[in-house]
């Protein structure tokens, strides 16, 4: 009788988390279906190779993708090194327990304040203090130190999952410490890696508050990548708020929607992409 009891407390259990697991499912199916309904229809090859024009009345998101992929690469080429670099340090080098206590709880609070606030600071930091004015090289250092503490968190999990045995065994061939973590730990851990930077994408491209404030809302296309970044300009996330709220233009809203997903998708495929060659390759 117990055992009938406990057989069926478990299949109460396994339904509830299928259901849960279905319900969110649907849930993502239903938002991503429909953007891509409303938004794929409004893309056009002209809307997507086009300069904004008040005066000419031309449509046009070509300024916002430039600014987005300027954006996402120079914010992963700073924060990628300082976040595993930090993580490597704290798992492998450092000594004092409690100063590691402490840090990981300060950059799981990092984690958790509201990207508003990381606006404000970047604004009177990068912007102001700094003389960075409005850029976005402004944005990349404010989204910079958004997305450290979620790649020194991810990594130095990682990093903690692989085995001692691996260390101790490459340490009892002969290797230095750096050379087993750069040869053993550092590849064994490479997923984690690549979730922290898949993570990052994501919140650099959905980033709209702290970019509002710091990177401005420029539509200007320039020629040299190095000025671009001296200069204000607005992202996708940027733009798409502005096209629906301040303009009213849902076509061309609901485009840029359904862009930003396909481009999330396309960096997250290929950052698994480049995850599945380095395993290969161990």
């Amino acid at each position: 009788m117990e055992n009938r009891g406990r057989a069926t407390k478990d299949m109460v259990r396994k339904v509830l988390v299928y259901l849960a697991a279905g319900m969110t499912m649907a849930l993502l199916v239903c938002i991503l279906g429909y953007v891509l309904y409303k938004g794929i229809p409004e893309l056009s090859w002209s809307l997507i190779t086009s300069v904004p024009s008040v005066i000419r009345k031309v449509e046009g998101i070509l300024p916002y993708i430039l600014n987005t992929l300027y954006i996402i690469f120079l914010t992963l080429l700073i924060v990628l090194p300082l976040g595993v670099g930090a993580a490597v340090y704290l798992t492998e080098y450092a000594q004092n327990r409690r100063l590691i206590a402490v840090i990981e709880f300060t950059t799981e609070t990092l984690a958790g304040i509201p990207s508003i606030i990381y606006g404000l600071v970047g604004m009177l930091i990068f912007c102001n203090f700094l003389g960075f004015q409005t850029s976005l090289l402004a944005g990349c250092c404010t989204l910079v130190i958004m997305n450290l503490p979620t790649i020194i968190r991810t990594t130095q999990e990682s990093l903690k999952a692989v085995p001692e045995s691996y260390r101790e065994g490459a340490l009892g061939l002969g290797a230095t410490k750096w050379h087993m973590i750069r040869t053993i730990v550092l590849p064994s851990s490479l997923d984690g890696i690549v979730t922290g930077c898949i993570l990052s994408i994501g919140r650099i491209v959905g980033e709209s508050a702290a970019l509002l404030y710091t990177a401005g809302f420029g539509k200007v296309l320039l020629d040299n990548i190095f000025e671009a970044y001296t200069r204000s300009g607005a992202t996708l996330s940027v733009a798409l708020y502005m096209t629906a709220y301040e303009e009213g233009n849902f076509e061309v809203a609901w485009a840029i929607a359904a862009l930003l997903i396909g481009l999330v998708l396309i960096i997250n495929l290929a950052a698994r992409l480049v995850r599945y060659k380095a395993s290969k390759k161990k």
